[in-house]
């Protein structure tokens, strides 16, 4: 039966990577976009049939095209040099303050000239929304060309490749402007041909916090001289590294933005030397940040960047510096595209800002609103092939239009007349002697335009991309019949044991009855396959898994106290014992000493231990997405002394080194390899304590000690666990002494010993699951060391309550009782179903330059540390709980102990995954049109793709590790007959 479970499962997990992979395909398809460059054509009506690129300007030099475009724009460039600065991760809330309120004492007093600049109606500032992922490559590519990418971006950001769309550095660049960057290297790796000079940084290593802006900043002089640029691009990177490493209330903080606010003084002055009325600068933020310094989500907080413009055109008499001026981050490339005289570029959304338009006449700000206009009506007519801008404008009856009840083209005709209609009445009306009614004119037309702007806007950016319908629901059916499957699999695999029970006459198979327990865990999964379709509840998940686990545990703690009171338990305590305790290593091997009333007492104390553990985890971190400002002892840490902290990680240390030592005693093993294990061991716990002890929270400079230290721990663990896993199926013994007979005629080796296997597989999943541990203080945030300890004892806790009493609950509830404390610990540690969540900082520990892989796969490490650790606890499960009935020679042959230790802790896991996965592939499908698809549905779905991943890792390891343990048993038991016959 083994292997055709084996085969079927193999075939199912295929299936569903097939149907996963169609899925993403299909949902997640790349934008469609307008290809080539704007030309000449952007300076005149759009017609309804398709317009080419315009090759004939192509062929110009640049200084003709420059003169070209001036010649048909009909408005004269405002600036001819634009210093764009860009503040990685600053918040617009951090400058211009929030809801009309300035921002607070501290922020104002940190940068100085900045405020001067703005109380001196000498800037105009915006809080410019960012569309998520807020992330950085879709962002700068959001600024540069007007154009919401699509989602997976967020996947891009870490590999970013060059972007080909029109865009307005390349426009630009076309009419003979020289451009120069330094900093974040992503620019350099989108627009790798553009800049004439360069100088890039990484932006991942998220610990350096003062070399990656000294890197920019010491380049300043020399370009704030030259004669010779057009363009200068400055991307610094300190704060955003400030922030996650330390969150926004960082001690670093303050002490950043005043050195950001000198880089602007700088600047600025540079700029008046030079010629104020010519050169325009833009201190710009890609997006904002949460409290905790992670970016990446939809929050107000991550989406919140800044949009501040310096230069003659913004400068005015009298102005209210911390109103709520809000706009959009896409909003900045045709503003900047019509100041600097070159088309707006060709998959633009955004609307220009009217503030920065000051300096040009009436007309030429009506021209500027028409140019734009035209520039969304082809990209409407791009999307709707019923849209025409010539019909809308010869249209008699475009004001007549009920835009309440006809189709969307129509609406968009209607609010395009009346912008061309009222801009031909402010004609009528120029020169007029009656300046009120001129100005009245004026003010109609724009408000027209900026009605069908931002109407179009919202329209374009909100618009599902069209999705491949039937592929999407071949992907749903192919995952369906992989869900059916693995059903189907272990509806057999039940089968077969019922039958062996019977054949038996086990307790197991004479008590048929549906438990408390396994009502709760099946109703428990079909609700949480319901709160899927919810995005509160997906917000804020760490609800549901809390409840469905504590619940779970209380259900153990009455049936545990049922059965402590039942006066007939003891028969049943001696012969659970005489079965298997005495034939296992585990009930930590004191089940050799534990007379029943201990046996129930160590129960009790068990499960008590699970249920206090995630009371004090689920406090540790309050909130999720909307309720992350309720106070928890994470916050309060968090503004605790480092001292504090440090002496909360030791702790957890010195407990986790602990608690190995009296596992490996509890073994009874006195090997000299058992025992360099544990040296090896308790040499990661020090090196981990040198980590620990040796950085600040708030780190300034990446120290390269702290870099050795971690390189030294991860060859340390990897040498440890290798050799562990290869050696200890040889240091057992095969057969017990016990079990030679007394009469020399008889056989001399009767039956298997079921230690040798057990201890072996013990051994070696206890070694994973500390050493996991210990990585997981290595890297996470130090705040999480003590729910990090926490779910470790309760690993250890749970296993140890089910190996006491076999019969208290049934294998399958078990299994999926380990899953739900992954899941609870999971966001335990202060996970979301936001991206902004993931703990980037940590991914940097041990790597002294950025790469994608091991990045991306620390990442994975920190984010998916609790379900991987049950995933390995349930090792050390295998191994108290798949051995108790080998008891002869034949059963020792591998196909019956694969069959006993792996096929349902393999198989359930697999199981749960699959429904969770089908049944939000689903959900998401039936949301592809919701307001929150984009922002909480999809990346939730991104989330359930990673614990997939993390689900077949996990099976991958516990079938690896029973496979290799039960073929060199296997071999050894062979060799064994062989040299005694």
């Amino acid at each position: 039966m083994g292997a055709a479970v084996a085969r079927w499962t193999v075939a199912a997990v295929l299936l569903q990577v097939a149907g996963l992979s169609l899925f993403l395909y299909g949902f997640f398809p790349v934008k469609p976009t307008l290809s080539g460059f704007s030309g000449t054509e952007s300076y005149g009506m759009p017609s309804c049939s398709p317009v080419g690129a315009g090759e004939q300007e192509t062929a110009l030099p640049p200084n003709q095209l420059r003169s070209l475009y001036r010649e048909l724009s009909g408005v004269p460039p405002v600036y001819d040099r634009l210093m764009l600065m860009v503040i990685d991760g600053l918040p617009a809330e951090f400058v211009l303050g929030r809801g009309g309120k300035p921002p607070s004492k501290e922020m104002m007093e940190s940068m100085p000239y900045t405020q001067s600049l703005l109380a001196g109606c000498k800037a105009a500032g915006y809080h410019a929304k960012a569309a998520p992922p807020t992330v950085t490559m879709p962002r700068l590519k959001a600024m540069v060309s007007g154009a919401i990418g699509g989602f997976l971006d967020v996947a891009f950001n870490f590999n970013t490749q060059a972007f080909l769309e029109d865009n307005l550095l390349g426009q630009l660049h076309r009419i003979g402007c020289k451009l120069v960057m330094l900093g974040d290297e992503t620019w350099i790796k989108l627009f790798p041909t553009l800049f004439a000079r360069q100088d890039g940084v990484s932006s991942f290593y998220v610990r350096d916090t003062v070399e990656v802006d000294f890197n920019v900043s010491r380049h300043l002089e020399f370009e704030l001289a030259a004669k010779d640029w057009s363009v200068l691009v400055l991307h610094y990177l300190g704060l955003d590294h400030v922030g996650h490493m330390g969150g926004r209330r960082s001690v670093l903080m303050a002490q950043k933005m005043k050195e950001m606010d000198d880089v602007i003084r700088q600047v600025h002055a540079a700029s008046l030397q030079d010629n104020l009325e010519r050169t325009l600068l833009v201190v710009v933020s890609d997006h904002g940040m949460t409290e905790g310094g992670n970016h990446g989500g939809s929050s107000y907080e991550e989406t919140d960047s800044l949009a501040l413009f310096i230069g003659h055109s913004v400068e005015r008499p009298h102005c209210s510096p911390y109103d709520q001026n809000e706009a959009l981050q896409v909003d900045l490339a045709p503003t900047l595209a019509l100041l600097f005289g070159v088309p707006i570029p060709k998959n633009n959304i955004g609307v220009l800002l009217p503030e920065l338009f000051n300096s040009l006449t009436d007309e030429q700000k009506l021209h500027t609103l028409e140019l734009n206009s035209w520039q969304i009506s082809r990209l409407l007519q791009a999307q709707i092939p019923a849209f025409c801008l010539e019909d809308c404008i010869n249209s008699e009856d475009g004001l007549g239009i009920d835009v309440r009840h006809e189709s969307i083209e129509k609406k968009f005709c209607h609010l395009l007349y009346n912008a061309f209609a009222s801009h031909r009445s402010s004609r009528l009306h120029q020169g007029s002697d009656f300046k009120s009614d001129e100005a009245r004119y004026v003010a109609t037309a724009a408000d027209n335009y900026y009605g069908f702007l931002r109407y179009a806007s919202g329209w374009l950016s909100h618009r599902a991309t069209d999705k491949p319908f039937y592929l999407l629901i071949s992907a749903i059916l192919m995952m369906a019949m992989s869900c059916l499957c693995l059903m189907g699999t272990m509806s057999h695999l039940f089968k077969g044991q019922a039958l062996s029970q019977a054949d038996r006459h086990s307790d197991s198979y004479l008590d048929q009855r549906w438990h408390l327990d396994e009502v709760f865990i099946l109703t428990g999964i079909f609700l949480y396959v319901i709160s899927l379709g919810s995005s509160s509840f997906v917000e804020e998940e760490q609800y549901t898994w809390n409840f469905l686990t504590s619940t779970l545990y209380l259900i153990f703690l009455i049936k545990t106290v049922q059965s402590m009171l039942k006066g007939s338990n003891s028969t049943l305590v001696h012969r659970v014992k005489g079965k298997s305790c005495d034939r296992n290593n585990f009930s930590y091997a004191v089940s050799y000493e534990l007379t029943p009333g201990k046996q129930d007492g160590y129960k009790l104390c068990t499960v008590l231990t699970v249920l206090v553990s995630g009371r004090v985890i689920r406090a540790w971190h309050q909130g999720g997405i909307n309720w992350v400002h309720f106070p928890d002892i994470s916050k309060l840490l968090a503004q605790a002394d480092s001292s504090i902290v440090k002496s909360l990680q030791t702790i957890s240390v010195l407990a986790v080194v602990a608690l190995y030592s009296v596992s490996l005693m509890l073994l009874r093993a006195r090997s000299k390899f058992v025992i360099g294990v544990w040296l090896s061991h308790v040499s990661c716990g020090i090196l981990v304590l040198m980590h620990i002890w040796g950085n600040q929270i708030n780190t300034v400079l990446p120290v390269n000690h702290s870099t050795s230290i971690a390189r030294l721990f991860y060859a340390t663990a990897s040498v440890s666990i290798s050799a562990t896993l290869l050696a200890s199926p040889w240091i057992f013994p095969i057969y017990s002494t016990e079990a030679k007979p007394a009469s020399s005629d008889s056989n001399p080796v009767k039956h298997a010993d079921s230690h040798g296997i057990s201890n072996s597989v013990f051994l070696t999943g206890i070694t994973y699951t500390v050493f996991w541990c210990l990585l997981q203080l290595l890297l996470q945030q130090p705040i999480n060391a003590i729910p990090l300890l926490l779910i470790f004892l309760q690993t250890v806790s749970s296993v140890a309550h089910f190996s006491l009493d076999k019969t208290l609950h049934k294998q399958w509830v078990q299994g999926i009782a380990l899953q739900f404390l992954g899941m609870a610990g999971h966001f335990g540690l202060g996970n979301t179903n936001s991206l902004a969540s993931i703990d980037v900082a940590g991914a940097f520990i041990g790597i002294s330059s950025y790469s994608t892989v091991i990045s991306g796969i620390l990442m994975f490490i920190i984010t998916y540390g609790s379900p991987l650790m049950l995933y390995l606890g349930m090792v050390i499960y295998i191994s108290v709980n798949g051995c108790d009935d080998i008891s002869t020679r034949w059963q020792l042959k591998q196909r019956y102990v694969l069959d006993k230790m792996v096929t349902l802790p393999c198989l359930l896991p697999l199981l749960v995954n699959s429904v969770a996965l089908t049944s939000y592939t689903i959900v998401l499908l039936l949301m592809r049109n919701h307001l929150f698809v984009w922002s909480v549905f999809s990346p939730k779905y991104l989330y359930v793709c990673a614990a997939t991943v993390c689900t077949y890792v996990g099976v991958f390891v516990i079938a690896m590790t029973a496979a290799y343990n039960c073929a060199v048993f296997s071999f050894r038991a062979r060799s064994y007959r062989d040299t005694s016959h």
